[in-house]
């Protein structure tokens, strides 16, 4: 009866795990984050687009065009992964300017963040 048992909750637990979305609020990781801005407005960036310092996005260096990302530091902010870098040194991401601002690191200007796949 035990065997029966185990496996059915094993079944059940499967089957629904495989119908339930993977979501997570929670902060995945922490990256060590910069910020690029004005020397780089109105270039195109590694996926075509023009760059809006003033806009919500980041580059890269690994993660796919179109990923989305919440980027917490004194405050949080929603960015789009349009470009390839930062090549500076171990940094993971590189926010626009304009999203560095909505969370406080242009002061820094280089910080730990807290970073949540969207």
């Amino acid at each position: 009866m035990f065997k029966k048992l185990t496996a059915g909750l094993v079944a059940s637990a499967t089957f629904l795990s495989a119908a339930l979305p993977i979501e997570s609020r929670a902060a995945d990781t922490r990256m060590l984050t910069s910020y690029y801005a004005d020397y780089f407005h109105g270039r195109t960036t590694a996926n075509g687009e023009v760059f809006n310092m003033w806009g919500n996005t980041a580059a890269s260096k690994t993660l796919p065009f179109g990923t989305r990302l919440r980027v917490c530091y004194s405050g949080c902010v929603e960015v789009r992964i349009n470009d390839r870098g930062p090549y500076i040194g171990n940094r993971s991401l590189d926010l626009s300017y304009g999203a560095a601002n909505a969370i406080g690191l242009i002061g820094p200007g280089v910080a730990w963040t807290d970073v949540t796949f969207l």
